[in-house]
């Protein structure tokens, strides 16, 4: 069997680090706001290059208080991509708002900055771009069409940590942007976590009071009605010993990634990952594109080799959204990707033998 992602080979190479983090956390007995939390925050925000790192509970929450900090809500409309994982658009209705879909282009996945001034209305007060599969969106773009619109940029993060535009590492463009460090994630944690960025202090801390019950220095003030998302110290303890090895992870992943383009880019009817020189993908995820997906899978599970579609359905044709009327043909784009997807096993472990052995066993069945 090779496995999609094998999160215990991860786990055995830094094991002496990882468990000598937790005893200790175990043995101070301070599971909350220990000071795992502080130090892991605080290195966190300097590998992005931002000024302020709040941790939370997962991703999805760091959108949501993101969102909840810029004050947008009832009434308020968002533009997120139609390709993406739910909780991108989720976290827009959590707060009131509502999402509108974009569609996405074909050779990146990433929004379509050509199809957002078509959306614009008197309610929209922010844009979410996603970094979708590792790949940064075309940030300059997006951010001169926010400026023009005096629009928030809030970016997810949350399957690109460590991804390069332009010599600048993403998460460091817009007014904030939301980090997912869900186990599966290049920076995982060993359960839900998850972290805010930010350079605008008055947003850290209002962020930092929503994520603890609307308490920012002292216990039981109570400045405004928040929730309970916090980092346990557990979780940042083991955040703390991953994010000294992210860089070497990521060029693992992007080593083997180009090890599977050499290997596959002679099968015509494989669509293989895009990567404009501007940018550096740090394939969290590695998706393919092919019109016969099924074919795949049946020699795969024939083959005890992992597969993973990101993602079957376009948000705006979830079931969740049907209330929005939309129609098959509205993000033709988003649709094409979510008939044709499917991801290959990749993680910084997968040795050349497997690698070599999924190449073959796709050629000598193509």
């Amino acid at each position: 069997m090779i496995p999609l992602v094998d999160l215990h080979a991860q786990y055995l190479g830094i094991k002496n680090e990882i468990d000598k983090a937790v005893q200790d956390c175990i043995s101070q007995s301070h599971f909350i706001k220990g000071e795992a939390v502080s130090r892991f925050e605080n290195a966190f925000a300097e590998y992005v290059g931002s000024k302020h790192c709040v941790g939370c509970g997962n991703g999805t929450d760091a959108l949501e208080i993101i969102l909840k900090s810029l004050g947008i809500g009832p009434g308020d409309e968002v533009i997120v991509p139609a390709l993406s994982w739910i909780s991108t658009a989720e976290s827009v209705n959590n707060v009131g708002a509502e999402p509108v879909f974009a569609d996405v282009k074909l050779n990146t996945y990433t929004i379509d900055p050509e199809k957002l001034e078509k959306l614009i209305s008197r309610r929209t007060k922010a844009i979410i771009p996603v970094h979708l599969y590792g790949l940064p969106a075309e940030m300059d773009e997006i951010m001169s069409f926010s400026a023009k619109h005096k629009l928030f940029v809030v970016e997810d993060c949350a399957q690109a940590h460590g991804a390069v535009y332009k010599g600048k590492k993403i998460g460091t463009f817009g007014i904030a942007s939301a980090f997912s460090f869900f186990p599966t994630k290049n920076l995982g944690a060993y359960g839900d976590a998850g972290a805010i960025i930010t350079d605008d202090i008055d947003i850290s801390q209002k962020a930092r009071k929503i994520a603890n019950h609307g308490q920012l220095l002292t216990k039981h003030i109570h400045d405004l009605t928040g929730r309970n998302s916090r980092l346990d110290t557990i979780q940042a303890a083991v955040l703390e010993v991953k994010l000294k090895h992210l860089d070497k992870w990521n060029g693992d992943r992007i080593r083997l990634a180009k090890q599977y383009m050499l290997r596959l880019k002679e099968l015509d009817n494989y669509s293989l990952p895009f990567i404009p020189s501007e940018r550096t993908h740090v394939f969290h995820l590695f998706a393919v594109r092919l019109e016969r997906r099924e074919d795949l899978i049946s020699v795969f599970n024939k083959n005890g080799i992992g597969w993973s579609v990101h993602y079957p359905t376009p948000l705006p044709h979830l079931g969740a959204y049907k209330y929005k009327n939309h129609n098959y043909g509205d993000f033709p784009v988003a649709e094409k990707i979510c008939k044709e997807i499917i991801s290959l096993p990749l993680f910084p472990e997968l040795t050349e033998d497997q690698l070599n052995i999924i190449c073959d066993t796709i050629i000598e069945n193509n």
